[in-house]
């Protein structure tokens, strides 16, 4: 039973991608008359059978070692290519989180998109959606990943700008693509160098290569840092870090599994290439600043947002610099328990987020406040999703944060400082958006805002009690460490730095005279950090200034040298025709007369070049000079 299980567990992603398929009848308009819920229930149906599968495959291969199936996909003389998949613990317990949270977002977009007309067409998406990330979770090959990543960039694309009546979706859809497509493009290149150099793209098969391999420094630090750029586009870290702002765009039960395990998908990636990333000190350094830099700057940009999505998605790109720090110490264990409880928290937060906007009708947290007595299980789920994502006790984020310490404070303890520092920026942010959303009057948008129906509520509610479960699963399951390990010193500076970011959060936002306080505080910062440190501006001055530069560049020189050069090519031929028409007398002479003089100019111009450039003949001809 337990090997059948493990040879079907490529039916997993199969089970979103025919629910994708179930719903093209009605997203294309060949069934009109039922309307658009029987292809959503369907495709609920299909992450339900997934679901299963993947618990019972999970069940079924917790204790036994990693397995590999190898699948043919194309043969050829001399080429063979095999999607590889691996069942472990960690790759099929991904797959069970990420059913689980796609399930409660289809179920909450039920009710979050009930009379959108496009119901089908979402909800198609989102299977492609859940086939694509449960496929990286089990590939164990590198060249099926990079596939499957590129699916997920397309269906980024189409959930951005799925309401693309608007012209601001369509631009937000396009810049993210774009920004991904950079990273995706020089990952390929790594790709193709990767191949070449290992003979295999499996990251079993690399991991053993990196333990032998040698390679000069560069080919390993372009290499790797070209492997690197990719997962940098998919965790939007800088400077590939402004799509995840835009995407928000989106309709928000894509953005609970956008914000939770999508961009987590870039960063498994990542995880998975470690061995080969270990060659090139750089692309380590490069990791780490990169991740250090993300996570204080996204955590300074979210605390000047006015918009409520994009103050948590921010807040989502410097979780993800944590986890870039992560596996730039090689602490790959840490990097993965990061991921899923960041995920469940996040997930969270961005459904009590999409209630607020659906009873509200808007997202700006200038026009909101007072929620907190007309919306209570949309206010517990907030209160308990930012617990769970800052570093106080007991939920299993702060457990997270405390082995990540430990492990700065081993290998580098100036990174322990990034962390108290986006572990403070990021409570007070969360605490600012619960003084403007849930406290304080209520406002013309919220006067009247009631609690969201059932079929928003109940997956709400569900993550809610998960997540406040998840240090007692984590610890049943021996995955967390027991206080005896831990490092009480860190334990205390981690709960301080949570306290402070509350407590000065809780003052601005939260005391009688907040209206004051928080403008008094607020307008500079907003105005360093609100734009996101300019990065537009730079975008512009630089990448946009040299292609437009070299665009024009370009364009001049088709323009005058190639266009000029063929347009002399015809003007000189319609010159020489029109004036050798006038030299034709019909006399045989004179055509004798013109081939001879012809025959003579070439024989002297051929013999000039050889007597010049001939060292021996033009001596011998000085000898025998008189």
């Amino acid at each position: 039973m337990i090997e059948l299980f493990s040879q079907t567990s490529w039916w997993v992603p199969v089970y979103g991608l025919i629910g994708a398929v179930i719903t093209l009848p009605w997203s294309i308009g060949l069934v009109r008359r039922t309307g658009s819920r029987p292809a959503a229930y369907l495709n609920v149906l299909m992450t339900v059978l997934a679901l299963i599968h993947s618990s019972i495959l999970l069940w079924s291969v917790w204790d036994l070692p990693p397995e590999r199936l190898l699948i043919p996909w194309l043969h050829a003389p001399g080429f063979n290519i095999w999607l590889t998949l691996v069942t472990s613990r960690i790759s099929v317990g991904g797959t069970v989180i990420i059913a689980g949270l796609s399930l409660l977002a289809q179920v909450f977009a039920l009710g979050y998109m009930e009379k959108d007309w496009a119901l089908a067409r979402f909800f198609g998406l989102m299977g492609v959606f859940e086939a694509a990330l449960s496929g990286i979770l089990l590939s164990d090959s590198l060249f099926f990943s990079y596939a499957l990543l590129e699916i997920l960039t397309l269906s980024t694309y189409l959930l951005v700008g799925f309401w693309y009546a608007q012209p601001l979706v369509v631009t937000a859809a396009r810049d993210a693509f774009l920004t991904k497509r950079v990273g995706d493009l020089l990952l390929l290149m790594g790709v193709v160098t990767l191949s070449s150099v290992a003979g295999s793209l499996d990251f079993t098969h690399l991991a053993i290569w990196a333990e032998t391999a040698q390679l000069s420094p560069l080919v390993a630090n372009l290499m790797c840092l070209a492997l690197l750029a990719g997962p940098v586009g998919k965790c939007a870290q800088f400077p590939l870090n402004l799509w995840l702002d835009e995407a928000m765009e989106g309709p928000n039960p894509a953005s609970i599994l956008r914000n939770s395990v999508v961009v987590a998908c870039g960063a498994y990636v990542l995880i998975a290439l470690q061995p080969v990333l270990a060659l090139s000190p750089l692309a380590l350094t490069t990791l780490t600043v990169l991740g250090a830099m993300t996570a204080i700057g996204a955590s300074l940009v979210a605390i000047a947002q006015i918009d409520i999505k994009r103050a948590l998605s921010h807040s989502t790109s410097a979780y993800l610099g944590l986890v870039f720090l992560a596996v730039g110490m090689q602490q790959d264990e840490i990097a993965l328990l990061f991921l899923f409880v960041h995920g469940l928290a996040k997930a969270l937060l961005f459904m009590s987020t999409g209630s607020i906007i659906l009873t509200t009708s808007t997202q700006d947290l200038t026009e909101m406040g007072g929620l907190a007595s007309r919306m209570p299980a949309t206010t517990a789920a907030y209160v308990v999703g930012a617990f769970a994502s800052i570093g106080l006790l007991p939920l299993g984020n702060f457990m997270a944060m405390v082995e990540w310490a430990e492990a700065a404070w081993i290998s580098a303890p100036w990174l322990l400082g990034v962390l108290i520092t986006v572990n403070s920026l990021t409570a007070f942010n969360l605490v600012r958006v619960f003084g403007l959303v849930f406290w304080g009057e209520p406002k013309v948008k919220t006067r009247r805002a009631p609690e969201v129906g059932w079929l928003m509520a109940v997956p709400m509610v569900t993550l809610t009690i998960f997540n406040l479960l998840t240090p007692f699963i984590l610890q049943k399951f021996y995955i967390l460490p027991t206080w005896d390990d831990s490092n009480l010193s860190l334990v205390v500076v981690l709960v301080l730095s949570s306290l402070l970011g509350c407590g000065l959060g809780g003052w601005l936002y939260l005391s009688p005279q907040r209206p004051k306080l928080a403008g008094a505080v607020a307008a500079p910062l907003r105005e360093v950090f609100a734009d996101d440190f300019k990065m537009n501006r730079l975008y512009q001055l630089s990448v946009v200034f040299a292609v437009l530069l070299g665009s024009r560049m370009a364009a001049w020189f088709d323009r005058y040298i190639v266009d000029g050069l063929v347009n002399f090519v015809g003007v000189a031929s319609i010159f020489g025709g029109e004036t050798l028409k006038y030299t034709i007398s019909g006399q045989s002479r004179h055509y004798l007369l013109t081939v001879f003089i012809g025959i003579l100019l070439s024989i002297t111009v051929l013999s000039w070049t050889f007597w010049e450039w001939s060292p021996d003949l033009h001596s011998l001809a000085i000898r025998v000079q008189p």
